[in-house]
């Protein structure tokens, strides 16, 4: 069901599971129709139609449309004729047809208005499009008119171009009525339907299917009279519906037309008739969807139409009734496949005469039949439908022989002397078709075969299948033994058999034996799914490597997630049931022969395998053991319940990794079929799912990844519940078995369960079914009891090849065979007495109990004259006379018969042979002749060669005692093992023990002598016997040689783990500052500053370490050293904003975000207001720029020589692979920590004694410091001599410019003044001390050392700027420290009136003029000229605080403080009361006009407070902070001091004395008062005086713009990124479908950006600006080259840094923890604020290049 937008936000769908999807071309809304959805559903607008009375419309309305329409739609029908022209090539040339299309584009979009105006105009149009009686008078072209004559003609040219006959009027159309006896006539003829094959008569068939018996149908070539024409070939159309639809099929379907056709589809009448008309087109769209080009777009639009018509289950009954749709479409989809068929080359080359489609042809590469299947698929859904289609036997048999065209399709040769040339990919494509075309249609079968009413069906099923498969095997004349190096993946008809009868047993209470075959058909049965299991094997042994990856694709694609059902889990099941019927002895020895490792059986160490390279033998035998662990193990089909599947897949995927909910529903094999209520994302995989896992939320992590909400298995689940058997079946990758056990590994030690490494544990079973109970006599036959007694005798005596894997895999058979031991054991005494068998001479009965206590003395074994056993040989001899036992008597008997190596496991093959004639038993002797020359060749026995001797070896074991020497062997002690109930008997009555649950081989061991002790009593009284002897070390040389190997093992490790702690050692005090740095980088919490005990060691220390050549010294002239620097330009600053309400992203039209309120907008309107009135060069002295793109400096803390860098980029530049940064731009990652950076910061020369003596305090007075001030300012700064040094603070220099564009570094009126080099200088020292700022949260209030640690460069920094700025030397006239610090003679100003006149010192920025006078003076600079120009700048900022004061309030408060401060004025701390100064400053600033002029516009700058002293006070504090907080950090960064942490409300008076502001004496008792901090440089009055005049005299012209420059806002907030919506859909909804505001046009990928709000199109074309794309324009202008936009059709955030872009993730998560990119799971998404501060968070910090690895460049393209 789905419903359109609209539609859905208008109904109430709350706590409904839904995905929202953008359709690519439409579909129809269901919204409704009460047939598909329940009426409560229905949407506001949709619920009031149903509801209401419709009137009926007068017929005369309608009078003109019914005379019209007949003759516009003929017109229109007679264009299509027109336009349509046959080509040669029997393909339409599609230029033709689509201006056809275009003209006729009115014409249609016409029909389609009309459709959308209800439901009366509809009716009118279906009555129009279906009345025969117009159709005939219009179109049959009988009349005069010539014309209609002509288009008529057409009509029946493209008729029968099309391969269609047009039957005379008098046949009339329609097929034959349905009774059952003619739909089956009508299949029997194409029901061997395989007829490519020309070359064969059918008499030459009738000859060959003599000797094979009945029960094979003809193989008949398919000529035109077999054909179901009236299916195939005949059209005849009686309505303009019919001819129109004839014409959109032969048009291909273009979209207009199929809007039309369902757009009125609400009209029922006319939805029967289409739905008609629709069939009987079936099989003409079918050729014509093969033809087309463009199969895939019309494919989607052919599935747009079918959906709505067949979904409807009384519509799709109906037509099945009346038009025989199941007889059409099987036909229909036989002969659409019986175009690309080939011979099979499966088995038997030459004589095969089976036929199987061919996955090379297009057909099949490009999923063209999937239309046709998906509607198949789709009408056997419907419990009716399927019904008739599982009662219609010729339907079955046809629908049989459809899926045998897939039957070992795509055949695979291994390739044994070179690599195969090219590698071909049609693997996918068959396997694509079987589970579309052969197994999705019979999950819709099995669907409805789940009661016992329907055991008939099922019967059905199961006879033509199998007969299907008798036939198959006919005809690839198979006998017993499958061809060698070959195999298929593809046996559908084996799994239709094995689903059908798990289904029986399951749902249908069907007993199992009545729908079996006899024995020799079952033996047929399990061969090739066997072959597919051992050739998994062999390609994961890589035997199959020179045929390329795509075979291990194919080994892959098998057992995946969404095959595995239909394919590896059928196929097991089958060989369960094979298993379960057979006899076990042959089973089993047919498993081992086509593993390969029937050699390897043998006791003798030496053997040789004829099949079998040495190197591949080990995974072979492993593979095979763990395939019979995995039959006899898995329960899917054997009784377990769907709940019980769906946990054991859910822990299984679980503990192979940590699984988003997404991937989790994607790896758990679907139960297809979807009425079971496990469908995922059901209430029982909900419900599941938190039961065995636990949900951890997502997190970010440091180095960038992003984790998802992850489920992981809870404890009790690894506990209980890990099944290893599942897991290995499951894994497409073998290494997620290895994760699992890791996984598993880590738990147990976690949590104590047990230390070491842990073998696989043993996990009970669920009950089998008792239809499958003989599955467990594999576990108790003498041959599986020889293997393993074989196995552990090897393991044991450490042969070659054997692996732990292996012992795991036989303990663990061992182990089942005990839990499902036969209770009595009486009966196996009996069992000996059977006929005689070479398997008899090594265990009396088939009870593994029993068996595990017999002793084997000796062995004849055949082995190579080079084995160690020969030598032995009189002893053996010796010992043979005294071969007297009951076994040993009956030994060379076996020997001479078989004449093969190990008597009693070579046999194996030939004993299985015997059996397979036994049970087959021909008469005919040609049969026997068969298999005789296959395997004689094959399987000579071993004997035969020469080099092989005879060899006895003794060997008086028995299982029970080779399982305690394991024990001594493992646990690497003598008599390790005692039996723990001579200890406490408790443990044989409540044997199951925690203890034994987890652990490893020694622990397995333990369990299993266990359970053979609870078994029998004779059992444990033998364990216990074999414990007393005191075992000899068995032989004695391995023994020691595996302690030795322990033992040295544990040395090398001592030794290793020394080498490393020393390693590591050494490496840390390298690493230690890197580390810091790390860690303080990719922790988010920046705010929370790294407390860093010592001061700066730049500062204190001059000796740096090279990271490139390791080398450490001082910086030199000669040989400077550097900082690795990234420099960026930054608007970060300019997006503080004054208030605290947070922006919003908008999200409807009237929401709109302008700028004007931000801290560079501010700034901007400032500086453009001073450099109207007043002179330029004054203007670019008296404010700082770089709020938007200032040039941020940051450092990782690292240093090289300059010259190891330049050749370190040399490197670079010659290597070609280059990750995502450019060399040409001086972009590098550190030679240490690989952090991103693009500059070398030089490292100023400079000793620790000369800092010392710089930081020596002198007790000189204000004054004198001041002279000495002014007097270094005044020396002209000359550039050091030529130096290495100086070249290189001059490319770092140049690098700072380039960093940002030009229009944020010019802001002269005259281009390239040498003020406005000065102004950018002094502004990237304020741009990284404001930042850094930023970084600590805005205040100082936590001290401590710099946030950025280590990372500071703000040091070199100063060195470089004030190198440059100090060439600058500015006129002595105008240097502002003349006016801070001296008093001028009043009338000097007068006389240059015409000149525009300086800017005022009270406008002036006082943290600029800091770090103007600062940059001027030589460095370094001296501690008390620091102090001595802080003291200085403090008396101008505080005046400017009260100036800005006396303009807030009103007049009736400036005259009261006027009159209290003068009173006070003559006092002797006057100089020090903010009082007097307010009333000074008052009375001063009156005698301008700065107070007059307030009129309407007082109102808004007066606030409207009542001003006590206290909040007077808070106010000029505030003023005041922003300076004293740039000034500290300064002074830490220049003098190497800790700032103190405080309270907010203490930062004032702590900063304050840090600077050396407040005396030291200064009592605290008293409320702080600020003004307490002054220190005139001159009398107060006379300064304050002189500052204030120069403002009146501007006042007097400009009034308004002198008030607003004198009040500036200090007080700004902390950056933010704008504010998101909770829910996406808000975003989605508005922004979608929102036009761009430059090209107004609908954006194919909108964005947006989250700094601003701006919508701009991505990638877009029309917006493109030389050459650049409008995002990469947009981060230039907002970001200064760093763009954060939120890509709204895809949920994901893109950054552009500069000329590099990088994918940042998501921040909205669905209610699962997951990202949704490009909202292809359409589940609702809310916003995870954790991951939008980490984003914020990076923005601010400038790390987005360090953090987030995935760069690459953009090109200017997006």
């Amino acid at each position: 069901m789905s419903l359109c937008a609209e539609c859905f936000h208008q109904g109430d769908h709350t706590g409904h599971d839904f995905n929202m999807f953008r359709s690519q071309a439409g579909g129809a809304c269901d919204c409704g129709d009460s047939n598909v959805m329940r009426e409560s559903g229905f949407c506001r607008r949709h619920q009031i139609k149903s509801s209401s009375n419709i009137p009926c419309v007068p017929k005369d309305l309608l009078m003109m449309s019914e005379f019209v329409l007949p003759r516009f739609i003929f017109c229109l029908i007679q264009y299509l004729r027109e336009g349509y022209n046959e080509p040669a090539a029997d393909v339409p040339s599609e230029k033709d047809l689509s201006k056809v299309l275009q003209l006729l584009e009115p014409q249609i979009s016409f029909l389609e208005d009309l459709t959308k105006m209800g439901g009366a105009m509809r009716s009118v149009l279906t009555q129009v499009l279906t009345n025969q009686q117009n159709y005939k008078d219009l179109t049959s072209g009988l009349g005069e008119n010539t014309c209609a004559k002509k288009s008529h003609e057409k009509y029946l040219i493209a008729l029968k171009s099309s391969g269609l006959t047009y039957p005379e009027d008098k046949l009339v159309y329609g097929i034959q009525e349905p009774s059952a006896g003619t739909s089956t006539l009508a299949v029997q003829g194409f029901a061997g339907a395989t007829g490519t094959l020309g070359q064969l008569d059918s008499s030459d068939e009738e000859d060959q299917d003599g000797s094979q018996g009945l029960g094979k149908r003809k193989r008949v070539k398919l000529s035109s009279s077999t054909k179901d024409q009236s299916i195939m070939d005949v059209l005849k159309h009686k309505s303009f519906l019919e001819e129109l639809l004839f014409w959109t099929i032969k048009y291909e379907f273009p979209q207009k037309m199929v809007t039309f056709l369902l757009n009125m589809l609400p009209d029922q009448e006319y939805k029967v008739a289409f739905t008609k008309t629709f069939v009987q087109h079936y099989a003409f769209i079918m050729k014509t969807l093969k033809k087309s080009h463009e199969s895939d777009t019309m494919s989607n639009r052919i599935v747009h139409i079918s959906v709505q018509l067949f979904s409807n289950e009384e519509l799709a009954r109906q037509v099945t009734e009346e038009c025989q749709l199941l007889d059409i479409m099987v036909t229909v989809l036989l002969y659409m496949m019986e175009s690309c068929l080939i011979k099979s080359e499966l088995q038997d080359e030459e004589n095969s005469l089976h036929v199987v489609v061919n996955c090379g042809e297009a057909l099949l590469k490009n999923n063209t039949y999937w239309p046709l299947v998906s509607d198949f698929i789709n009408i056997l859904s419907h419990q009716s439908v399927a019904k008739k289609f599982l009662e219609d036997h010729g339907l079955l048999v046809t629908w049989m022989n459809f899926v045998s065209f897939f039957q070992g399709m795509n055949l695979n040769k291994r390739e044994l002397n070179e690599h195969v040339e090219f590698e071909s990919q049609t693997y996918y494509a068959a396997f694509a078709a079987e589970l579309e075309a052969c197994a999705q249609p019979m999950w819709g079968l099995l669907s409805h075969c789940k009661v016992r009413e329907t055991q008939e069906y099922t019967r059905n099923v199961v006879r033509y299948c199998l007969e299907a498969l008798q036939d198959w095997f006919d005809a690839i004349n198979f006998v017993d033994e499958p061809a060698p190096n070959q195999v298929t993946f593809h046996l559908p008809l084996h799994r239709y058999y094995a689903m059908f009868l798990s289904k029986a047993v399951k749902c249908q209470e069907l007993d199992l034996d009545s729908v079996l075959p006899d024995q020799e058909m079952l033996m047929k049965l399990m061969i090739h799914p066997l072959q597919i299991q051992a050739s998994l094997a062999e390609i994961h042994s890589n035997m199959w490597v020179r045929n390329g990856l795509q075979i291990k694709g194919q080994a892959m694609t098998y057992v995946q997630s969404h095959f595995c059902n239909s394919m590896i889990d059928p196929d097991i099941y089958l060989l369960q049931v094979c298993a379960s019927r057979l006899d076990p002895d042959y089973f089993i020895s047919s498993v081992f022969e086509r593993f390969k490792v029937v050699d390897l059986l043998t006791m003798a160490s030496q053997h040789q395998n004829t099949v079998l390279d040495a190197e591949h033998e080990r995974s072979m035998l492993e593979g095979a053991l763990t395939f019979l662990v995995i039959l006899l193990s898995l329960r899917l089909h054997l009784g377990m319940s769907d709940d019980e599947i769906l946990r054991a897949e859910m822990v299984a995927q679980l503990c192979m990794n940590d699984r988003t909910h997404s991937s989790l529903l994607d790896l758990i094999p679907e139960n297809p079929n979807p009425k079971s209520g496990i469908i995922p994302g059901s209430y029982s995989f909900e419900s599941v799912l938190s039961a065995v896992a636990d949900f951890k939320a997502p997190v970010f992590e440091p180095g960038g990844s992003m984790q998802q909400g992850m489920y992981t298995p809870k404890a009790e689940v690894w506990d209980q519940e890990f099944d290893p058997v599942m897991v290995i079946l499951r894994t497409v990758y073998r290494r997620d078995v290895q994760s699992a056990m890791d996984r598993y590994t880590a738990f147990l030690k976690q949590n104590g369960k047990f230390p070491g490494n842990p073998w696989p544990p043993y996990k009970k079973r669920t009950p089998l079914h008792p239809s499958y109970k003989g599955l467990m006599r594999l576990l108790h036959c003498k041959t599986l009891h020889i293997v393993l007694f074989t196995l552990l005798y090897k393991i044991l005596m450490d042969h070659q090849n054997l692996s732990e894997h292996v012992l795991c895999m036989v303990l663990y058979l061992i182990e089942l065979g005990l839990e499902n031991s036969a209770d009595e054991e009486s009966d196996e005494e009996a069992s000996v007495c059977g006929p005689e068998r070479c398997h008899d001479s090594w265990f009396p009965g088939s009870n593994l109990v029993a068996n595990m206590r017999h002793f084997i003395n000796y062995v004849r074994v055949r082995v190579p004259e080079t084995a160690p056993e020969v030598k032995r040989d009189s002893p053996a001899s010796t010992s043979s006379d005294s071969l007297g036992s009951l076994q040993s008597s009956r030994r060379p008997k076996v020997l001479q018969r078989e004449n093969s190596g190990t008597a009693q496991v070579f046999s194996l093959v030939a004993e299985r042979r015997k059996k397979f004639q036994e049970i087959i038993n021909r008469s005919s002797n040609e049969a026997n002749q068969v298999v005789r020359p296959k395997t004689s060749s094959k399987w000579s026995a071993p004997g035969s060669a020469p080099q092989l001797t005879t060899a006895i070896l003794e060997i008086k074991e028995s299982i029970l005692s080779l399982l305690i020497k394991l024990h001594h062997k493992l646990s690497g002690k003598q008599n390790s093992y005692y039996p723990p109930w001579l200890d406490d008997i408790e443990i044989l009555i409540q044997p199951e023990i925690p203890k034994y649950s987890h652990g490893d081989g020694i622990t397995a061991v333990e369990r299993i002598l266990l359970k053979a002790a609870l078994q029998s009593r004779m059992n444990k009284r033998i364990i216990e016997e074999i414990c007393r002897k005191v075992t000899p070390p068995v032989p004695p040389r391995k023994v020691t040689a595996a302690e030795k190997k322990t033992l040295d093992k544990e040395e090398r490790r001592q030794k290793a783990r020394e080498r490393q702690q020393k390693l590591l050692a050494e490496f840390a005090s390298r690493q230690k500052s890197f580390m810091e740095t790390a860690m303080d980088v990719d922790s988010p919490e920046n705010d929370i500053p790294m407390e860093i005990t010592t001061a700066e060691p730049q500062v204190s220390e001059a000796v740096y370490d090279c990271v490139i050549c390791g080398q450490s010294g001082p910086s030199s002239e000669d040989r400077p050293t550097g900082l690795v620097v990234l420099l960026q330009a930054s608007s970060v600053l300019g997006q503080c904003r004054d208030n605290t309400e947070p922006k919003k992203l908008p999200i409807t039209e009237e929401e709109q975000i302008y700028p004007w309120d931000t801290c560079a907008a501010v700034h901007d309107v400032r500086l453009s207001l001073l450099q109207r009135y007043f002179k330029d060069s004054s203007c670019l002295l008296a404010v700082s720029i770089g709020w938007e793109g200032g040039v941020y400096v940051q450092t990782c803390g690292h240093t090289l020589h300059i010259d190891c860098h330049k050749s370190y980029m040399e490197s670079l530049r010659n290597d070609q692979v280059l990750q995502g940064f450019s060399v040409d731009k001086g972009e590098f990652t550190c030679p240490l920590c690989r952090q991103f950076a693009n500059s070398v910061l030089p490292c100023y020369p400079g000793s620790n004694m000369e800092n010392n003596l710089w930081q020596r305090p002198s007790n000189k007075s204000l004054q004198d410091l001041i002279k000495e001030v002014e007097e270094l300012q005044g020396r002209p700064g000359a550039f050091p001599s030529e130096t290495n040094l100086s070249k290189e603070m001059e490319s770092v220099m140049k690098d700072i410019k380039n960093t940002t564009q030009k229009k944020y570094r010019d802001y002269s009126k005259t281009p390239g003044s040498p003020d406005n080099d000065f102004l950018f200088m002094y502004s990237v020292a304020r741009t990284n001390l404001e930042l850094e700022l930023i970084h600590r949260g805005g205040n100082l209030c936590s001290g401590g050392a710099s946030t950025a640690g280590k990372r500071s460069c703000l040091n070199q920094l100063f060195h470089v700027l004030a190198l440059h700025m100090r060439l600058y030397s500015i006129d002595s006239e105008f240097n502002p420290w003349r006016k801070l610090t001296q008093l001028e003679e009043m009338n000097s100003q007068l006389g240059n009136e015409e000149q525009q006149p300086e800017v005022p010192i009270l406008y002036h920025d006082a943290t600029s003029l800091l770090l103007i006078q600062i940059l001027m003076m030589p460095q370094p600079l001296r501690k008390d000229h620091f102090t001595c120009i802080v003291k200085v700048l403090f008396a101008l900022l505080y005046t400017q605080a009260l100036a800005a004061l006396s303009v807030k309030c009103n007049e009736e408060d400036r005259s009261a403080w006027k009159h209290t401060g003068a009173l006070k004025k003559n006092t002797c701390d006057a100089e020090k009361s903010y009082k007097v100064l307010l009333s000074f400053v008052i009375s001063e600033l009156s005698k301008g006009k700065l107070y007059h002029e307030e009129g309407a516009q007082e109102c808004a700058m007066v606030s409207p407070i009542a001003w006590s002293s206290e909040s007077m006070e808070k106010y000029l504090q505030d003023f005041c902070l922003p300076f004293l907080r740039i000034t500290s950090l300064l002074q830490h960064h220049l003098f190497g001091e800790d700032l103190p942490s405080c309270q907010e409300e203490e930062e004032f008076s702590v900063l304050s004395s840090c600077l050396g502001l407040l005396p030291t004496f200064y009592q605290t008792e008293h409320p702080f008062i600020s003004a307490s901090c002054l220190d005139w440089p001159v009398p107060a009055f006379d300064i304050i005086a002189q500052w204030c005049s120069e403002i009146n005299s501007f006042t007097e012209r400009h009034a308004e713009q002198g008030k607003a420059l004198l009040i500036q806002e200090s007080r700004w907030k902390l950056p933010h990124l704008l504010q998101l919506p909770e829910n996406y859909n808000t975003i989605f909804q508005y922004y979608h479908r929102k036009t761009c505001s430059v090209c107004t046009k609908v954006p194919k990928d909108p964005a947006v950006c989250l700094v601003c709000g701006t919508f701009v199109c991505l990638k877009g074309l029309c917006c493109k600006q030389q050459s650049y794309c409008e995002c990469v324009l947009h981060s230039q202008n907002c970001g200064a080259g760093t763009g954060i936009f939120l890509l709204v059709n895809a949920s994901v955030i893109i950054i552009i840094r500069g000329h590099r872009f990088c994918l940042w993730g998501s921040v909205y998560l669905d209610a699962h923890g997951e990202e949704d990119r490009d909202l292809r799971r359409g589940k609702p998404l809310y916003i995870c604020k954790e991951r939008y501060k980490v984003l914020e968070q990076q923005w601010i910090s400038h790390t987005f290049d360090h953090i987030n690895k995935r760069w690459g460049p953009h090109y200017n393209g997006l």
